[in-house]
């Protein structure tokens, strides 16, 4: 059951119950194993795929944290500047199947290095890019979506795969804080190097940095195999020893299967459906704000007569510095609650997991929606009920993916996962950036230019993002229907 150390394709990986050991077993009746020295690797595999992780979402948001110097540089309105981030997220749903179906069948190292190199190579080229050729600094943004596709996928299943169900939430958890840990940081990095040398492209010349020493750190410290789960060889501890259990007479393998067969095998998981439509309320919601909130935050400054309007060749971004602040917190707190609130309350309660993500979705849009209302009069309430609204976005990060991988039987877990990473950008975060452009833009086509429009236009867009938070919710809530069901089917 382990994988080829190159890209040959391997047989199959046979379904297992939920949470089972990835502890290393050779097969016969009883062996003694080491808990030691497995366990201290398989926690610096972790270490190294979220030091990845964390790059991977700071180059991701390097854009929006300098959206005002782009906009001016490349003289571009609000529906141009919104397809910008559409462009990278639409190249990155579009790859996250064709990745998901590499590894679930090839070596999943080799593909992870391959697009950590990829996706670090095209941001430092972006990097030297003339306000000339700005269609080719979007084509290069689409690139890297492609490259960050390939990790995303991956990643998270080689961590299912390492640790059982409880250190598994916890694993899952601090992977998962890396999220916003990185998506904050890429706010900072991008406005404190602009900041420092007085020019936005040095914003993109410290990730692929940081991207070759994880692509050194993933060479070095990761095994060229990484074990998946059997069904066939439960690892059963009995004083000290692992048993195997032998597989019972008249049991076949599970056949291998089609990609297309995967896929309508999912399709009939209503837990994986309405999570994911869930998850893509989210992704909606989170894509719009990371992309919009400083700008938002800036005009409703200018309004206000807190700053006045950017006329330098480098703009004030100390609004996404303070987001970037914001981000990382919540994110951290947010992650770590809903963690903990899961483990607790799933001991009384089988649907605890969709109960804690709808709630945090309800509680979310109304302050999002509170945080709209106040920002023509205090900057200050708004900051905080941002802050709040991200809060309780970021609790359900690494819950969602946690109820993905016990109703996914592991076999499917690459291909559910890039399904669901394909539908939750292509209808949310991948439309909903340019989205909030385009309305902004026909606003402010009605209207005589003034500041104030320009910032009305985009307050009115925004409550676009309420809205679908409330959907989420609702999602959330149907999947709470099926899953005590589905997750008994995966056991299975």
């Amino acid at each position: 059951a382990h994988e080829n150390t190159d890209l040959q394709p391997q047989p199959p990986p046979e379904e297992q119950n939920y949470g089972a050991t990835a502890t290393h077993v050779r097969q016969g009746p009883f062996v003694s194993v080491s808990r030691n020295d497995p366990a201290k690797r398989d926690y610096l595999i972790a270490a190294v795929l979220c030091y990845a992780n964390l790059i991977n979402f700071m180059d991701w948001f390097i854009v929006p944290g300098i959206l005002l110097d782009l906009q001016k540089f490349f003289e571009l309105s609000d529906g141009d500047t919104g397809l910008l981030q559409t462009v990278f997220i639409l190249c990155y749903m579009l790859a996250a199947p064709i990745f998901g179906y590499l590894g679930d069948r090839y070596n999943r190292k080799i593909i992870l290095g391959a697009g950590i190199f990829f996706w670090s190579g095209v941001t430092l080229g972006s990097s030297f890019i003339s306000e000339l050729y700005y269609w080719i600094f979007f084509l290069s943004r689409g690139l890297v979506g492609i490259g960050t596709a390939s990790y995303s996928t991956i990643a998270p299943t080689i961590i299912a795969d390492l640790f059982e169900e409880g250190r598994r939430t916890t694993m899952l958890s601090i992977f998962y804080i890396f999220i916003p840990v990185g998506s904050g940081l890429g706010y900072v990095l991008a406005a404190g190097m602009a900041d420092i040398t007085g020019d936005w492209h040095w914003a993109f010349r410290i990730t692929p940095c940081m991207g070759g020493l994880a692509l050194v750190l993933l060479i070095l410290l990761v095994p060229r195999r990484t074990q998946r789960r059997t069904a066939a060889h439960r690892a059963l501890s009995i004083s000290g020893t692992i048993r195997v259990a032998a597989e019972k007479p008249g049991v076949q393998r599970t056949a291998k299967t089609t990609w297309c067969q995967d896929v309508i095998s999912l399709a009939k998981n209503w837990s994986f459906v309405w999570s994911s439509l869930g998850l893509t309320a989210m992704a909606f919601v989170t894509g719009a704000l990371g992309m919009w909130v400083p700008l938002f935050l800036y005009r409703a400054q200018v309004v206000q007569g807190v700053v006045s309007p950017c006329l330098q060749e480098s703009c004030n971004s100390s609004n996404s510095l303070i987001f970037g602040g914001i981000t990382i917190g919540t994110g951290i707190l947010g992650v770590i609650t809903g963690a903990e609130a899961a483990r607790r309350l799933r001991k009384i309660n089988n649907k605890a997991d969709p109960l804690i993500c709808a709630t945090s979705m309800f509680v979310s849009a109304l302050c999002l929606y509170i945080a709209l209302m106040v920002a023509q009069t205090n900057i200050l309430s708004t900051f905080i009920f941002i802050a709040f609204g991200e809060l309780f976005l970021s609790v359900n990060w690494a819950v969602v993916t946690d109820i993905l991988l016990y109703v996914v039987t592991p076999r499917r877990q690459s291909t559910a996962i890039a399904l669901q990473i394909l539908v939750s950008h292509l209808l949310g975060d991948a439309g909903s950036p340019y989205l909030i452009g385009i309305i902004s833009n026909a606003i402010q086509a009605k209207n005589a230019y003034s500041f104030q429009w320009s910032f009305w236009s985009m307050q009115y867009s925004f409550i676009v993002c309420a809205f679908v938070g409330v959907f989420g919710g609702g999602f959330f809530l149907l999947t709470s229907f099926y899953i005590e069901e589905d997750r008994k089917e995966a056991e299975r």
